[in-house]
């Protein structure tokens, strides 16, 4: 008999979970708050750049996947997996999603069944926070009723090398039986689980990873203002860097950091240790001060190089390339990009955008979405490359451009100045 897989959040990591559960042989409930998103599902469409409508719409048909925001479809669950976002509120970790989830899904908890959180969040919650809602709330306990864990979701969106099955899945359990009940199932969906001691080690895993990379972009950032001042092309130094086989990891510089780990994720971190040791993260906040500000330094910049060309920000027509917070994606959420069009359009230019990848009814902007054709190149008094895609045509972007201002290293020429 095929088990019954819950999982709760079916956005960039909850529907790749669900549909490779399909493929491992679960029959698979979705459950999602979003109306909208539901809609979707249920029609065969997909919303989520790593999963095709077709595979949406061959997991309906072979009446392995429903998607619902009914909770009373998930009765009889074998497995439960709570994916559900973690933003931050003033600061402070909002687990407000976590918390509904928690009380919908205990009211269907039964003996012998299984659930895992993999929202990111700070050491702690998934025993402190979730365990007692879970066992409020189903009348139960764990381990002796059912067993708990937390899995830190590790899905880089648009990655087309590393996919949820070929990466490594780090695994916790509140215990050794929740351990090997949720390492047992995680191994049917991913080809290498890593077990760890507890959820707290887990939980700090994922932190550490989006803190390493938060830092370093930090770094990376705040060199890339000094070197421009010292007359330095960091775009060199950083090549000439990542020929060393050893010892260094390469970074780059932009307009600043977005997305759904980085931007938050660091300050999770940061407010759990002020919270229990009492102590500020200072590597933490320091980079959170240097990337928050990348938007303005790259306005500013701008502002300065069309001085230079006797264009005042004021009236220019400015032609933005990418919105998304990383190339290849479509996802503007969170995106540097939105500070940066903001700011320019507050300054009283009038700002047109171009992201192959971006709906045109869903960013957050009020501006035209536009293609990078010649003619709008060509019209533009600067073309500013916010991100990188590769499906955009630089070799034209560089022929036709009067004035190219590239945060990504993506041009060269006399009409380009990098970032």
């Amino acid at each position: 008999m095929r088990e019954k897989l819950v999982v709760i959040g079916q956005g960039y990591v909850g529907l790749p979970l669900a549909m490779r559960g399909v493929e491992a042989g679960f029959d698979v409930v979705g459950i999602d708050v979003d109306e909208w998103r539901v809609k979707r599902l249920s029609a065969g469409e997909s919303y989520v750049e790593d999963i095709g409508g077709d595979e949406v719409k061959a997991s309906l048909r072979g009446g392995c996947y429903m998607a619902s925001t009914d909770y009373a479809e998930a009765e009889d669950f074998d497995i439960c997996l709570i994916t559900v976002p973690t933003p931050l509120r003033e600061g402070a970790p909002d687990l407000r999603h976590i918390a509904s989830a928690g009380r919908s899904i205990a009211l269907l908890i039964r003996r012998g069944a299984t659930v895992a959180l993999e929202s990111t969040t700070y050491p702690g919650t998934t025993e402190g926070y979730l365990r007692p809602i879970l066992e409020k709330g189903s009348g139960l306990r764990t381990p002796d009723d059912f067993f708990l864990g937390y899995s830190p979701e590790r899905i880089d969106p648009g990655n087309s090398r590393w996919r949820l099955r070929n990466t490594p899945k780090v695994v916790s359990g509140i215990d050794e039986y929740s351990l090997k009940k949720i390492e047992a199932f995680y191994r049917q969906i991913v080809r290498d689980v890593i077990p760890v001691s507890s959820p707290q080690v887990a939980e700090l895993c994922k932190l550490l990873e989006n803190t390493f990379r938060h830092v370093n972009i930090a770094l990376v950032n705040e060199l890339s203002i000094f070197a421009q001042q010292l007359g330095i092309d960091v775009w060199e130094a950083l090549d000439a860097a990542s020929t060393k086989p050893f010892g260094y990891m390469r970074f780059t510089p932009g307009p600043g950091v977005g997305g759904h780990c980085l931007p938050i994720d660091p300050s999770y971190l940061s407010w759990a240790v002020k919270r229990g040791l009492g102590h500020n993260f200072r590597f933490v906040e320091l980079a959170n001060d240097i990337n928050k500000s990348m938007p303005d330094h790259v306005v500013r910049r701008l502002a300065r190089a069309l001085n230079e060309r006797t264009k005042p920000i004021k009236g220019s027509q400015l032609v933005l390339l990418g919105l998304a917070y990383k190339k290849n994606t479509g996802d503007c959420r969170e995106s540097p990009a939105i500070e940066v069009v903001r700011s320019l359009c507050k300054l009283g230019a009038h700002v047109r955008a171009a992201d192959p990848h971006v709906d045109r009814f869903l960013h957050p902007l009020n501006i035209d979405l536009i293609k990078a054709t010649r003619l709008e190149l060509a019209q533009a008094d600067a073309v500013i490359i916010l991100t990188d895609h590769d499906c955009l045509d630089y070799e034209l972007i560089e022929q036709v451009s009067p004035f190219i201002f590239d945060t990504r290293n993506r041009c060269r020429g006399p009409n380009v100045e990098r970032l």
